[in-house]
């Protein structure tokens, strides 16, 4: 066996064996982990015990497929609402440009128009990046539209080479090669979609396939972009797991064997297990500079990870914003429900219509003495959104009045007070209520109709 050569790791300070001797391991039947993956049972999580280290890179971002991955799911987007929320991104990343990238479809003339608009907008942040196929058709759009950078998908398992490309496993890679090379010809840099890689053979096509990526960006000198998409959700972040599964083993592997710097990964997930942003926060930890998002998530399916929820991620993982503008968050979901008309599922964390009420009494309690018992941080000085108390037989006076306050959203000049008549009347009606037997919560909508009635007849201007 030849020596292979030691060198030290200037981030881990370890001696370590290069191990960069990864070949193509061209099959002749699909390996599709029937054992992991059996389609009659659920999937199986198995362990290996085989730990990797956390990597945490200097410099982390989130990148958008909001107009991308994210339009697939739902009725398109106008153009003017493209723009519109492409403008709001622009805000939200902030002067740093946290939200670093955001992807477009190119098929369509409304897709271009977008396109065009936004990049008019002259925002260095996001960059306007497109996504295709690996088809020498879609370059030619790409080419025609003077991009600087394409994501281009390269499926990766072999259920999508086997059987939806009907190609082997050296077939698919020097067809993507092939368009890489297209594409960094003309000096277009290459953002590669590693479709399905939780259900890939990482050792015997991925690490490859980023190995041949790898020579090609240093032949051209132009950066190439590895994007593990984990199309069906099936990543996990449990130390010791198994790969393909391993989001810690995906990153590592990619990173050491392969080559790949952090700043050139990126991780991309679906929600089908509830894991989308565990998975994601796991990228970041091992490697990955990169995650990519939609905002609220949409996307196929059960969804893609919610841009906002990695924004509170960051905050937690740096101990700041970077920059960030969280207020636009509320900006964007009543944008979104009001011009766009899409309705925000109510307990939505960050943005849904409930997340920051407390419906039951005892807590209502705590949250009136002090907020900080039941609120999960200053949701007022960070989104925007006051914390509420939802209205019970044990609210008193005092929870009407701070329901109304903040309901409402009335300056402090015009706040009501226990004592005032407004809600000594509502009082009135929300004991009759539970005199009458009831046992839940009132409605925001009851709420509403009974205060703006007994508003109109004191004639009391509420907005």
């Amino acid at each position: 066996m030849q020596d292979r050569p030691v060198k030290m790791n200037d981030h881990t300070n370890l001696l370590e064996l290069e191990e960069h001797m990864y070949p193509l391991v061209d099959v002749e039947t699909p390996n599709v982990f029937h054992n992991l993956f059996p389609y009659s049972e659920v999937p199986k999580i198995a362990f290996n015990d085989r730990i990797v280290p956390h990597h945490m890179p200097e410099d982390i971002w989130i990148t958008d497929t909001t107009f991308r991955d994210g339009q697939q799911s739902r009725a398109p987007y106008t153009t003017e609402q493209i723009v519109t929320i492409f403008d709001y991104l622009h805000k939200l990343g902030g002067p740093n440009g946290k939200i670093k990238a955001s992807e477009f479809f190119l098929y369509s003339k409304k897709d271009r128009d977008a396109v065009e608009k936004c990049m008019e907008r002259g925002y260095k942040f996001p960059e306007v990046t497109s996504w295709i196929r690996a088809s020498k058709e879609d370059f030619q759009l790409v080419k025609s539209m003077g991009m600087k950078e394409t994501g281009i998908l390269v499926s990766c398992s072999d259920y999508h080479i086997f059987y939806k490309m009907k190609m082997t496993r050296r077939q698919a890679m020097e067809h993507y090669l092939s368009v890489v090379k297209e594409c960094l010809e003309i000096g277009v840099s290459v953002r590669c979609h590693l479709e399905d890689i939780t259900r890939a053979d990482i050792y015997g096509y991925v690490i490859p396939f980023c190995l041949e990526l790898m020579k090609l960006r240093q032949q051209y000198g132009i950066p190439i972009k590895v994007r593990c998409c984990d199309t069906m959700g099936y990543g996990v972040n449990y130390p010791g797991a198994v790969i393909p599964r391993s989001v810690p083993g995906i990153i590592y592997g990619i990173m050491t064997h392969a080559g790949v710097p952090s700043e050139l990964i990126e991780w991309h997930g679906h929600n089908d297990f509830y894991k989308a942003v565990s998975n994601s926060t796991t990228a970041w930890l091992y490697g990955a500079s990169g995650v990519n998002t939609s905002l609220f998530g949409i996307g196929e399916r059960t969804g893609n990870t919610p841009l906002e929820a990695m924004v509170f991620e960051y905050a937690q993982l740096r101990g700041n914003l970077g920059g960030m503008d969280t207020a636009v968050i509320t900006e964007l979901a009543e944008y979104y429900e009001k011009e766009i008309g899409y309705k925000i599922p109510p307990r939505t964390p960050f943005v849904g219509k409930n997340f920051n009420i407390t419906r039951a009494g005892i807590h209502a309690d705590g949250l009136l003495k002090n907020e900080e018992i039941y609120n999960i941080f200053d949701t007022e000085k960070f989104l925007n959104r006051p914390v509420e108390v939802a209205v019970s037989n044990t609210s008193g006076a005092a929870g009407i009045a701070h329901w109304i306050n903040t309901h409402y959203r009335l300056p402090k000049e015009s706040h009501v007070d226990k004592k005032s008549e407004l809600v000594a009347l509502v009082k009135e009606w929300v004991d009759r209520e539970y005199e009458d037997g009831r046992v839940t919560v009132l409605t925001d909508e009851e709420l509403e109709a009974v205060i703006q009635e007994t508003a109109d007849r004191l004639q009391i201007k509420l907005k």
